[in-house]
This record gives C-alpha cells, structure tokens and sequence, in this order.
C-alpha cells in the first residue's frame, strides 16, 4: 500500500515523513516513494550529522569505484514530506566477527542546534546535484593539491621521508659547520696542500695561498690511513684512539675540501632553492585552505537555508553494547535553556554540558537519537499563546508608547495586588505554627518547584516581609518620639535607617552550621552576596508596607506611607526581573536549609532511604546557589559528607539484603539499588566530583562486583 493509503493520524502527522528513492538497477531506472519515521544514520566514518546524512542519502558516493561517474550514483534519495518533528537514529553499534558480540562505537559525532534540511529535499534536487558535481570536482583538485604538498614534505627515494626545506637547512647548516682556514687531511695523499707524513696530526687551522680551505679530524684521517696501509712498525693491537678533546668529540660533520667559490656557490643555490621551495608549499598549503573553505561553505546558499529544524531532544547512552545508563536532554522553550532528566532527577543544563555528553570520541557516552523540530512549531509555540501575541505586538509599538504600557501595566498590577491583600485582612487569619512554617519552606520542592515560581515575585517578597514581621513591628515601635514630633514621614525615615544598621551590622558575621544569620532576614542574604542597593532598599520598603503591621494608628499610617512610596517606585527604578531572581534564590536557599536539616535529622534516625533524597535534592539545587557565588549556599562539604556517609550505609544495608537469599529481602535490596544508590551515583560522577566521592562510589562498584561468578549467588 502507497503512504497515501494510510489513515492520518496525529502520530503520523507530527512524527512520519515521506522520502522519494531514485536509481538505476541492473541498468533499469526505478524509482519509489517511502514513509519514514525514526530515519536511520550510520555514524562510523562520518565527523558530523550533516555528512552522515549525505551519506544516508546517496549511496555510493564515497566508493572509489563510482567516484568517476559524475552524479550517475546507483541510488540517491530525497525527502519529499518532513515531518513537524524529525528523529534521526544514530547506529553506533556493530558486530565484532572476531569477538563474536556487538560493540559499541565510540567516535566522535557532532550535530547542530539548526539544521537545515534544503539540501536534502526533492524541490532542490538540480541545485543539489550541481553542488555534488562541484564539491566531487573540489575533492579532486584537494587530493591533487595535497599530493604536490606530500612530495615536498615527504621527500625521498628511500623508506626515510622528510621535509625538502628542512633537508636543505640542514645541508646549509652543514657547510656552514666548516673551520675558517686550512687543516692537514689523510696522510700520503698527494694534494701539496697537505702536511708531510712526519708531521704530527694537528688541528690547527693554517691558511693556504690558492684559497683552498681544508678541515681534518685528526683521528678519524689517521684511522683512514692506517687501515688503508698497515705499517710493520706498528703496533697491530693497539687500537685508535678518538681525540681526547671534548670540543673536538663535540663537533658537527662538516665539508673536509672546499673553497671559498665553491661555498658561495652551494650556499646561494640552496638559499635560492629552499626560498622557492617553502613559497611552493605555502602556496600550496593557502589553495588547499581556499578549497576547504570552499567545501566547507558548498552549502551555506541562502536558498538552502530556508526549510531550519532546531534540535529539541537528545537521548544519550553511556556504557557498552551489552549495559549501561541512559538519561535525555530536552530544550524547555519557555526558560530558552536545556533540562537533563536523569532518573528522579531534572536539572537544568547547558550546551557545553550536552555537547560533552553526546558528542562522544572522549568518553564512553554518546548521543543514540536526536529529536529536531520545524522552525515554523518553535515559531507556533512562541507566538500561539494569546501573552505571546500581545507581547509580539507591543514591541512593534514606538519607544515611548511601549514604554507608557509597560509603566501603566506594572501600576495596574501594585493596585490588583493591594485590592487582594486589602480583601485578604477581612479574612479572619490563623497564626501558623511552626511546623507549618516548615511545612510551606518545602512545599514547592522537587517537581512541585515550578508551581512557586508562578505566584509571582509579590508573593515570594511579601512572604519574606510576613517573615520579619515582628522585627520589623520592634523598628517601628522604637519611632515613637519621632513620630509624635516630626509625623508620619520621620518616622518611617527613622525606622528604615533603624532596621538597615541592624540587618548591616548582622551581615558582617560569618556563617556557621550552627548560626547562620542569612536564615533570620532575607537582607541579610542579600547584604551577604552584594545584592543592588534597589533591590534591597525596595525589600526593606516593602517590609513597612506589609498588612499585618496594622497593630496601631501608628503602624498603619507607617504602612500607609510604605505603600505610597512602593507606587511611587516604576520598571525604570528597580529592575523587576532581577528582584524576582533575588527573592527566588533566598527562597531555595531556604529550602536547601530545610531539607539538610531534614536529611540529618532522618539520617540519625537511621531512616536512610529518606534521608538520602532530601540530602540529593538539598547537594543539587545548592549547587545552583553556589554557581552565583560562595555565600548564596550553605557549606557544600557539609551536604557532600553526609550524601556520601548515607550513600555507603544504604549501600551497606541493600548489599546485606542481596545476600540473605531471601526472595523477598533480595528484590528489597535490588529495588534500593536501582532506583536510589545507582541514581545517586550518577549524579555524584561528574567532572567535578572530589577524590572523598570517587572513591566512595569505587567501594560502592567493587562490593556489587565481587558478587559477580560467585557460586553462593546462583
């Protein structure tokens, strides 16, 4: 049945696509249209996506034995319909003959974040083809370019190759390497230059009338000459012996006759040559940077820029052929930013992490699926939303009147906020206790996290004003005579400058485990970490402004006065994002607070299972804090050592479990394995894990390896 046939349906509408496969077979043509959903890519002998893809689609194209024939490949394919969400499948496995088993390939693989798939489509099939006829004709001229390139780096006639320029050096070096006047040479030669046989070997220097320069060592001559002409009156054993003169061991070889003219000569041919030598190679190494570029810009026509997929999802494998560990990169398009889910774990990432992760070459992880999706859904997603739309065009409004909105927005926004609070103080209100207090810390932890972000950042700075309230009621009740002599005004006055040196001075102590000033104000916090100065002094105002300071007339008319104040202040005084962000970490950095306390408290209980997910999820979102800077976070060590304590102790407790033989305790003790020590131990194996950690985990493997052939586990 042709793909038409099928019922369409959402899956094969988001997920299938259709591809066209021309060729020639046995010398028919034959040509046939296929529906594709995961499209299948090899990676071995490929560097990136786009050439496994151009290998996928024309077979052939790099077998020698077709290279000649032009475009006239034996089969070429060509998409025809691309699904909104396009999935590529990257074998990177193959059977070992030899070994009898599969394997896993390791090699290095890169992929885009936009990939545009012109070059591949049926409507740009001419163009392509003109394109492969140039890119085989600049392949051509490369393999030439680099031959030349070759016979002058590689040169020779002997199984030795070297460098021609650099041969020439040396051979410049080496009549460079002569004495500036006249030695004696082998005895008994006939040259008149040459000392007599009764003169004693000498290496002195002597110059001679006709400008002949000549250069012995003494040693090696006489050696020449003794072994040419035995004399009876030498002793047949005793050996010659080398010059004893370290200078004279020391020295290059050099030209033993050769005259001024004949060193001019050699010397300026072979400066002449090696000149044009490295200006043939230099030559030849920018046209073969020229043809690189030229390859490597083929496809970047504008034409073939008009059909983008932007990368959405990336499956990664870590291990062999036989096991191993998987986790997902996935782009969250509302944060513009890549989440790693990982077992019982989300964490938001980066490119840099993704790229170590799945590209593969230096680590036995690697990418197995890649997920693109059409440019014109991402543009769908961003401007579907009614938000999107109205926040599309407001930015195509002037300066001035985009600026009026936005000013007239956030007022409207203060108002609704204090209409709410207004109606809330008719509402009888219930003190919480102090287990709910905990209770709210936590509540938004784990998946639930994001449900806090969407309150807004009132309700995150107002919590934390509803927090200091009692302090904030003492600064108040201490502006009595200025309130009584200089009004209302004086004494909010009094009171801001009153509470600020008292958080300022409380910032200046350094934090410890067991008194930790941060969790007592969020100034402090803020103070700690250098926050801007607006951002501070609109949490200290908002603090004044909160509704349950209506103790008196004198701490309503203060609050009266605060909220005024915080009206007053617009988008171009405080950036809002940037306060939000604030409150948002004080907020996890008191959850981080909570939930150490929490993993302590349970791990000297002995409650370990529990105690290690509040101590993971207490490690991870510290290590946010910490990425802004060193007082955002609580002691790193503190949560690593304990992590790492009950880690070995629940690994301790389902290690005894597997071995009981039991059924029932064993599945206990695999169920703990799989689905909190393995986790746990993926997170902590990072680039950054300390020597304390990696040496943990060691102990972790070798206790769960050592089971491994044992007879007593069958």
């Amino acid at each position: 049945r042709s793909p038409g046939d099928k019922s369409e349906n959402p899956m094969v509408q988001l997920f299938y696509g259709t591809f066209l496969t021309e060729g020639v077979h046995e010398g028919n043509t034959f040509s046939k249209i296929e529906t594709f959903g995961q499209y299948p890519l090899q990676v071995n002998g490929y560097r990136n996506l786009n050439e496994c893809l151009e290998g996928a689609m024309v077979e052939g194209e790099m077998d020698e034995a077709t290279a000649s024939q032009s475009v006239k490949y034996g089969q070429e394919r060509w998409f025809t319909k691309l699904p909104p969400v396009l999935t590529f499948e990257l074998s990177r496995f193959e059977f070992n003959q030899s070994l009898g088993q599969p394997e896993k390939i390791h090699s290095k693989l890169e992929f885009p974040q936009t990939i545009y798939m012109d070059r591949y489509l049926y409507s740009s099939k001419e163009l392509i083809r003109m394109k492969r006829e140039e890119m085989k004709r600049l392949k051509e001229k490369m393999v030439i370019l680099q031959q030349k390139l070759e016979r002058y780096m590689k040169y020779g006639s002997g199984p030795a190759r070297f460098p021609l320029p650099d041969m020439l050096q040396y051979v410049l070096e080496f009549i460079a390497a002569k004495a500036a006047g006249v030695v004696s040479c082998a005895r008994g030669s006939p040259a008149p230059l040459r000392p007599s046989p009764a003169e004693p070997p000498s290496s002195d220097v002597l110059p001679q009338p006709d400008g002949v320069v000549e250069r012995t060592d003494a040693s090696t001559e006489d050696a020449a000459f003794v072994s040419a002409n035995p004399s009876p009156q030498q002793e047949p054993s005793a050996p010659l012996q080398p010059s004893g003169s370290p200078a004279e061991a020391s020295e290059r070889p050099a030209p033993h006759v050769v005259s001024e003219e004949e060193l001019t000569l050699v010397r300026t041919c072979l400066q002449r040559w090696r000149n044009e030598i490295e200006q043939d190679v230099q030559d030849l190494k920018e046209s073969i940077s020229r043809v690189n570029l030229s390859m490597e810009q083929m496809y970047c026509d504008p034409l073939l820029q008009q059909v983008p997929y932007r990368l959405h999802a990336v499956l990664v494998h870590e291990g062999q052929a036989n096991a191993g560990h998987y986790w997902a990169f996935v782009y969250d398009q509302p944060r513009k930013s890549w989440l790693k889910y990982n077992d019982i774990s989300v964490t938001e990432s980066s490119w840099e992490e993704l790229e170590r992760d799945s590209f593969g070459g230096s680590r036995n992880a690697s990418a197995y699926c890649l997920m693109y999706i059409s440019d014109e859904v991402v543009a769908d997603q961003d401007d579907g939303s009614e938000v999107g739309q109205f926040q599309k065009e407001v930015e195509a409004l002037p300066p001035e009147l985009r600026h009026y909105i936005q000013e007239d927005n956030w007022r409207l926004e203060q108002e609704a906020e204090e209409w709410e609070e207004e109606q809330s103080c008719k509402i009888p209100q219930m003190e919480p206790s102090p287990a709910s207090a905990s209770q709210d810390l936590s509540s938004d932890s784990g998946p639930d996290q994001s449900s806090a972000c969407e309150q807004g950042t009132r309700s995150l700075s107002s919590e934390h004003a509803r927090m200091a309230k009692e302090q904030t009621a003492k600064a108040i009740a201490n502006t009595a005579d200025a309130y009584e002599k200089n009004g209302v005004e004086a004494a909010l006055c009094e009171a801001f400058h009153e509470d600020y040196s008292r958080l300022y001075l409380l910032a200046k102590e350094t934090p410890t485990p067991q008194n930790d000033a941060r969790l007592q104000h969020v100034l402090v916090y803020f103070l700690q970490n250098n926050a801007p100065q607006q951002v501070v002094e609109r949490t200290l105002l908002e603090q004044f402004a909160d509704k349950n300071l209506s103790y008196d007339e004198r701490s309503i008319s203060i609050m009266k006065v605060a909220r005024a104040k915080l009206r007053e202040i617009g988008p171009d005084d405080v950036n809002m994002e940037e306060y939000k962000r604030w409150h948002e970490d004080y907020s996890l950095f008191r959850k981080v607070s909570v939930y150490l306390l929490t993993g302590l408290e349970l791990y000297q209980n002995g409650k370990y299972q529990e105690s290690l997910t509040y101590l993971v999820y207490a490690y991870q979102s510290n290590t946010k804090l910490l990425l802004k800077g060193p007082s955002r976070g609580v002691n790193e060590s503190l949560i690593a050592l304990y992590r790492r304590n009950c880690l070995l102790k629940l690994n301790e407790a389902a290690a005894s479990l597997f071995v009981s033989c039991e059924e029932a305790r064993v599945a206990e003790g695999v169920g703990i394995l799989n689905e909190l020590i393995i986790p746990c131990m993926h997170l902590m194996n990072n680039f950054e894990i300390s020597k304390e950690d990696l040496d943990a985990i060691e102990v972790m493997r070798n206790r769960w390896c050592s089971y491994l052939g044992r007879e007593d586990m069958d």
